[in-house]
């Protein structure tokens, strides 16, 4: 396959992340916008290009659960609570958990909560063990734009310098699935 000149190689795009950019990287279903959590700067970007309001919150994704855990409270959930979340992690439900106090406002937006998934999707396992930690998360598109599902399309909407992980979606026609980590409840059909 021929590598396009906007993918970039694994250690350039966490260069870049620690850098406080924005990066794409291929999902189960779409092309995801990501940059570091804690970089209020980044996600300001993140939702400068996305045209998103901060009162939406956002999602963060891991490639386990540990990673999520400076962000989230678990510790109210109960065995029944974490069996119906670990049998369907990894994979492509994001389930909502109450925030941790100190979880930024720039991530949870006017909630406190924070919705968090750990994927099974090679390439978001791959970039967050280089970076040490989950990426915000949410669909590469512009504001009224198709969420992106190729690199090409990436690079249609954002432009050739646009720093891009190389792969593919996982071919989901859906985004993932959102649920209550308490509760159970469905806010989203995946």
């Amino acid at each position: 396959m021929k590598k396009h000149q906007y993918e970039k190689p694994l250690f350039e795009i966490v260069s870049l992340l620690r850098q406080q950019c924005v990066v794409a990287y291929p999902t189960e279903a779409v092309f995801g916008l990501g940059c570091d959590p804690d970089s209020e700067i980044a996600v300001q970007c993140l939702l400068h290009l996305k045209q998103r309001s901060i009162d939406k919150g956002l999602i963060l994704i891991a490639s386990c659960f540990e990673q999520l855990k400076p962000y989230i409270d678990d510790s109210t959930l109960t065995a029944e609570q974490r069996r119906r979340i670990f049998i369907r992690w990894p994979g492509p439900v994001t389930f909502v958990f109450p925030a941790r106090p100190e979880t930024p406002r720039w991530l949870t937006g006017r909630f406190t909560s924070l919705a968090v998934r750990v994927s099974d999707h090679p390439e978001v396992i791959e970039l967050c063990n280089a970076f040490g930690k989950p990426l915000v998360s949410t669909s590469a598109n512009l504001s009224g734009q198709l969420p992106c599902r190729s690199i090409d399309e990436v690079k249609s909407q954002f432009g050739n310098d646009f720093p891009v992980v190389q792969g593919y979606t996982s071919g989901r026609l859906n985004p993932s699935e959102i649920r209550d980590a308490l509760t159970d409840e469905l806010f989203r059909q995946g």
